[in-house]
């Protein structure tokens, strides 16, 4: 049973971070229905901007005689690593409204697989812009939590790293569903989601729109690329293709399009993954979280929340 529960544990964890990656993939094709592959890599700056303040953290704690005391960031402290992970929200975010304006939005209105293939290319274009950038060698990643194992009961562990992300997980989730469902925008997102058309003919600026929906979906995929690399800590600029894909199998997995989906999703595949880890299977984990995409395809292709819907041609 202990075994049973320190699984849950890091299954959790992990499938928080997932579901955080997919509601990006769900929230862009609810509104615009295409997949953004080019998420992966806003994932991977995420934890680079996070990298690099964390560094930049470290050299200001060890000079703080030539700094300003309102520059000083503690060292390790829970409200320095909240506001690295801000910062870096904010950072991609941006990127993510750059996306969207230099490279889709010029092709809206052409085929669904130009824009496709197009979000290949700016996928692999941020991969190589990375590694000139950022260098190829993998990088170790700095503490920015106060780093603690607490015991539960027996030999029950839980590291405070898997405490900040399902911490932060829920406020993120929250947030967002606030903002879907509570405030002007999300009202905005909403109805262009269920017509484009309508919604400008009523006064709504698509285009205004559909950038808040790229900021808001780069800047949970920045605070997932963090997350990530506090439990796994070490980062390249190749890391955001695996967790991408398998955030995009449990956006799938939940129903693409709908949110509450995307994290029930993100969920499951960290649980499925965690537990075949874990098992004498773990060397076809990749294999089996893959498995679910084919299945689901087949036999449930609207997911497990989402709803076929009928086009008319």
């Amino acid at each position: 049973m202990t075994e049973f529960l320190q699984q849950l544990i890091n299954g959790l964890s992990l499938g928080a971070i997932y579901a955080l990656i997919a509601l990006g993939y769900t929230m862009v094709y609810g509104v615009l229905r295409f997949i953004n592959f080019a998420h992966s890599e806003v994932f991977m700056v995420g934890a680079f901007v996070g990298y690099y303040l964390g560094r930049m953290s470290d050299w200001i704690v060890h000079h703080q005689k030539i700094i300003p005391s309102w520059l000083v960031i503690p060292n390790e402290s829970i409200w320095g690593g909240i506001l690295i992970i801000l910062l870096a929200m904010c950072a991609c975010a941006i990127l993510g409204v750059l996306i969207e304006k230099l490279a889709y939005r010029p092709l809206r209105n052409r085929s669904t697989l130009t824009v496709l293939i197009t979000a290949i290319g700016v996928s692999l274009l941020l991969q190589n812009v990375g590694q000139t950038v950022f260098g190829p060698n993998p990088k170790a990643y700095p503490p920015l939590f106060p780093q603690k194992n607490l015991l539960l009961f027996g030999s029950l562990t839980i590291s405070s790293n898997q405490i900040v992300v399902l911490g932060v997980t829920a406020v993120l989730l929250w947030a967002l569903r606030y903002i879907v469902m509570k405030t002007s925008i999300g009202t905005a997102m909403r109805a262009l989601s269920f017509n484009p058309v309508a919604a400008s003919l009523v006064g709504i600026n698509n285009d205004l729109v559909i950038s808040f929906t790229f900021a808001l979906g780069s800047a949970l995929a920045a605070a997932g690329g963090i997350l990530y690399a506090l439990n796994y800590p070490s980062i390249d600029p190749l890391m955001g293709t695996l967790p991408g894909l398998k955030a995009f199998v449990a956006a799938v997995l939940g129903g693409i399009g709908n949110l509450p989906g995307a994290a029930l999703g993100g969920l499951i595949i960290g649980l499925i993954e965690t537990f075949v880890r874990g098992s004498r299977w773990s060397t076809f984990s990749e294999a089996i979280v893959f498995s679910i995409l084919i299945l689901i395809l087949l036999f449930r292709p609207a997911g497990l929340l989402g709803k076929l819907q009928t086009e008319k041609v």
